[in-house]
């Protein structure tokens, strides 16, 4: 179908989105990763190590098909199953072993788990390390149905994401994965209907089942939690079943409201460094006034009037009598 192709379109939209903060708390409390991609693609999965001298060597499982993808001894060449032979690759970095795996196709859907062997005291002990959720995507065909396949809703409000599985509820596990901007599991409910909810979604998240239909709810929806939410369903003797995911772009609230209010502000805050300046001028003119009023004629100043003026008197008086 036509929305099918414009698939990997979508999904590189997202990856285009800006990066939100990361949430406190999150998926990483769980030591679990997630990584989708398309059939054909490859990725990297990286795996602590210790690399001390007690450390025999260092495997890559898929944890529930109880199957070794590779081996890699500490001195030895690494053994490769059959399945991945020519499709993995491996490099010790520092610490970290990195594996590759080229080429995905659709059964690479796995969970997988690293963990080293070391030998202690002439035993040999497991340590178990990150898991990693791989999601590969067919490009024409979806293992499982989804709807909405797009949401965008308002900050506050909720979006339900409806999950048709392939088997019944009471005998396989699901789980609901963000996968682009900030991966992790958001949700997972064990076949004894156990369930674990991100802390990031704690108290926001509500779910129901029925038959093999199942509805998640996420409530009071941010910014950050904009990304391609997948549901993925776990099936025994089977790869991980995934859907075609739901796009959910938050969007933000009366954003021109929040504008108008920038402008007041910036308006308010003119018109008091006017008045400031205003007030600021006035007083500076009262000052100047006052500096340079006429003060109050001085003694000196009167006495040499009054002498002046009785001078004059006295020649007048001076000149009649004469006459």
């Amino acid at each position: 179908m036509l929305w099918m192709s414009c698939l990997p379109t979508a999904s590189l939209f997202l990856l285009l989105l800006p990066c939100f903060p990361a949430q406190d708390g999150g998926e990483n409390e769980q030591s679990t990763d997630v990584i989708s991609a398309w059939e054909g693609d490859s990725i990297s999965i990286t795996c602590p190590m210790n690399d001390s001298q007690n450390q025999v060597g260092m495997y890559f499982t898929a944890i529930r098909d109880n199957l070794n993808v590779i081996y890699v001894p500490k001195d030895k060449s690494p053994n490769v199953n059959p399945a991945f032979a020519n499709r993995i690759s491996y490099s010790k970095e520092g610490e970290t072993l990195r594996i590759t795996l080229h080429r995905l196709q659709e059964s690479d859907s796995k969970i997988y788990q690293c963990f080293e062997m070391v030998k202690i005291n002439d035993h040999h002990k497991d340590l178990y390390g990150k898991t990693t959720i791989v999601v590969v995507k067919a490009k024409f065909s979806r293992a499982l149905e989804q709807s909405p396949l797009y949401a965008n809703p308002e900050q506050g409000q909720s979006v339900s994401i409806t999950c048709v599985l392939k088997s019944s509820p009471e005998d396989e596990g699901l789980f609901l994965l963000r996968t682009h901007v900030q991966p992790g599991t958001v949700l997972h409910v064990s076949n004894l209907n156990v369930s674990r909810v991100s802390s990031a979604f704690e108290n926001r998240l509500q779910y129901s089942r029925e038959g093999n239909r199942m509805v998640i709810t996420l409530h009071k929806l941010q910014e950050k939690d904009s990304d391609n939410y997948v549901c993925a369903e776990e099936v025994t003797n089977s790869p991980l079943l995934s859907a075609s995911g739901t796009m959910v772009l938050v969007k933000e609230v009366k954003q021109a409201c929040k504008k108008s209010s920038w402008y007041l502000n910036t308006l308010i805050v003119m018109v008091a460094l006017l008045l400031c300046a205003l007030v600021c001028c006035t007083l500076y003119r009262v000052d100047v006034k006052k500096y340079f009023q006429k003060e109050k004629p001085n003694g000196v100043y009167e006495d040499m009037s009054y002498n002046s003026r009785r001078s004059t008197l006295v020649r007048t008086n001076t000149y009649s009598r004469g006459e």
